[in-house]
């Protein structure tokens, strides 16, 4: 077991699932840990696991991140912590009902905490990174911020937050030595579905990625340099083909004057004509 360290790497939402295999596999990598979730007994249990296995400093924070003290303590620590060198925004959860059968505390439950959350711990941690001119933040987004009609509108509205979040960072910080990924998982195997109200084993096995393969996909993307990694994407192409597009029409969505297909300007032309004859 090595005893150097490339830094802290905390992680949210860290007790089970996807948080949980990117703890073991930064640890291996040589970070030491900073796990948050709200499950106190089942973080103690892993972290300790992590220390016998791979020898790292592992600190645990029991926090609900839709708990303003709690969420204040986690962006404390973030703020005063300069060992921390990488954050792992991944606390979050999903809805599955359609728009009309959801329950409206719940979706703003979800936005606090798929969007809020997210965004403070960001704005905790970027400027110590900037300050350094090193650092990396990993967001977890989804599928859905590129395929809404799949899931829950409001579930989707907010992992399209978390991809839009991150390109914009990407663009300011990149240049200042921060590293910004947004990670987009398709169907994975955690409890999330259960949470959501769909059970795992409804779903066709064939669209379902284990949270390992899922995660090792998503660092091998890191590895690479991908802002934007979809770890079941086979043709790379088919997103810079995507992402292509939509940056070549940023440039014609501004003008003076309306489309003409709105028409707009030719109604308005007899009018000042008329107008001037008077």
């Amino acid at each position: 077991m090595s005893t150097t360290t490339k830094g802290t790497a905390l992680i949210t939402g860290a007790s089970a699932g996807i948080g949980a295999i990117y703890a073991d596999r930064l640890a291996k990598r040589g970070y030491d840990l900073i796990l948050v979730a709200r499950d106190k007994t089942r973080l103690a249990g892993l972290a300790q696991r992590l220390r016998n296995s791979t020898g790292r400093s592992v600190d645990t924070v029991a926090a609900d991140l839709n708990d303003k003290t709690d969420l204040a303590r986690v962006e404390a620590i973030l703020r005063a912590n300069a060992d921390i060198a990488l954050l792992v925004n991944n606390a979050g959860v999903g809805a599955t009902a359609p728009l009309l059968n959801a329950d409206v505390e719940k979706m703003d439950d979800m936005v606090r905490l798929n969007v809020g959350a997210l965004t403070r711990l960001t704005y905790a941690t970027a400027p110590s990174f900037v300050a350094r001119g090193a650092g990396t933040i990993i967001n977890i987004s989804s599928i859905v911020a590129i395929s809404p009609e799949t899931l829950n509108g409001v579930y989707g509205g907010s992992k399209a937050y978390v991809l839009a979040f991150s390109l914009s960072l990407h663009h300011e910080l990149a240049d200042k030595g921060v590293r910004v990924q947004a990670v987009l998982p398709g169907a994975t195997a955690t409890d999330f579905w259960d949470a959501a109200g769909v059970p795992l084993h409804h779903l066709p096995t064939a669209i379902v990625m284990s949270a390992d393969d899922m995660v090792d996909a998503a660092l091998a993307g890191l590895d690479q340099g991908e802002v934007v990694t979809i770890p079941s994407l086979a043709d790379k192409a088919d997103w810079d083909g995507y992402e292509g597009a939509r940056r070549a029409m940023s440039g014609k969505l501004s003008s003076a004057v309306p489309a003409p297909r709105y028409s707009v300007g030719v109604n308005a032309a007899p009018k000042a004509a008329v107008a001037s004859a008077k």
